[in-house]
């Protein structure tokens, strides 16, 4: 029985190599799968948006510090970060949060997420300055959340309220809305509501053309965030996906095609050329390519130091940030 097992177990993998590539394990082992869902949720609570895999610009270090999410609701702006974790999680002397249990060979320790969020607010709120929008102080507002079913807090009483362990996340209802009534009646006096309508349609606008990680969506409605590379295959493919760079095309669909060549189904790949009017691309804008089916495309999962390399038959699209 078990060799029956086992032998089931390599023969799925096998498959699942031969049809997706050699690294579709790796790319499922991210932390995107908890993301997207813990951003789904949030809209559908709040019924607002959220702007998932922020890249944003930290000018007091010149680099770009990742926000998980973003979600801008009718009167407040919450940043949220997403720890997967697994096992017991505590709060140490030094406020550092420590990990134990759930198969874990050693105790792991990160700086408290807490701060670190809270850091990210103050980071996007300048840099949204420097993009000319101002808010009042509290507009904004941090979570932490824990969505692993495997994670158990230890003391919660030590844990701050931004922390929403898995046990209330999943209970977790619409918080009454924080609307800033001192601000609104300053800034809109005389009923100029369409006033704040602007602010929040500018600051949507800018943070759907912030630096983003690129997201990957697989056929099987699977997506995940990293940083798309490069394609791979003949160089009749390579000449024709040549024109898919980042600086020219914001998002890609891949679909099949009944061309065959030389015994080699088609894919016909259809782009959008990149545009940075808050319009946007019609419809009538989008072009299109013909490439193999056997292609593929190498794509770095978020936080993970190797390259994955996927059959382009097995995507579905692919979004690029500027």
């Amino acid at each position: 029985m078990w060799l029956q097992i086992l032998c089931g177990l390599v023969s799925y993998r096998l498959i699942r190599r031969f049809l997706y590539g050699d690294d579709i394990d790796e790319l499922e082992s991210s932390d995107s799968k908890a993301k997207f869902m813990v951003a789904s949720r949030f809209e559908k609570l709040y019924g607002g948006k959220v702007y998932l895999g922020l890249r944003i610009p930290d000018a007091d270090t010149g680099t770009r510090q990742n926000i998980d999410m973003v979600l801008v609701a009718k009167g407040e702006v919450l940043v949220i970060s997403v720890k997967n974790f697994s096992g017991f999680v505590g709060i140490d002397a030094d406020g550092t949060w420590v990990c134990t249990g759930d198969r874990k060979p050693k105790t792991e320790r990160y700086p408290d997420p807490v701060i670190d969020t809270k850091r990210q607010v103050a980071i996007l709120e300048s840099y949204l300055e420097q993009r000319g929008v101002t808010f009042p102080e509290g507009y904004f507002s941090s979570r932490v959340v824990l969505p692993n079913p495997n994670c158990r807090i230890i003391h919660s009483e030590k844990f701050p309220s931004e922390v929403i362990p898995f046990d209330q996340w999943i209970e977790l209802e619409p918080e009454p809305r924080k609307m800033h009534f001192g601000w609104v009646k300053d800034a809109f006096r005389g009923g100029k509501k369409e006033m704040q309508d602007g602010i929040q349609q500018k600051l949507q606008f800018i943070l759907s053309t912030a630096p983003m990680w690129d997201r990957l969506e697989l056929k099987d409605n699977k997506s995940f965030l990293g940083e798309f590379l490069e394609f791979k295959g003949r160089r009749e493919d390579m000449q024709v996906l040549g024109i898919i760079r980042r600086s020219k095309v914001s998002r890609l669909i891949i679909q099949k095609s009944t061309v065959f060549c030389l015994g080699c189904s088609k894919l016909r790949v259809l782009y959008s050329p990149r545009d940075y009017r808050s319009e946007g691309v019609s419809a009538s804008d989008w072009k299109e390519v013909m490439v193999r089916s056997n292609a593929e495309v190498l794509f770095q999962p978020q936080g993970s130091d190797k390259v994955c390399k996927l059959k382009l038959l097995n995507v579905a699209s692919m979004s690029l940030s500027a």
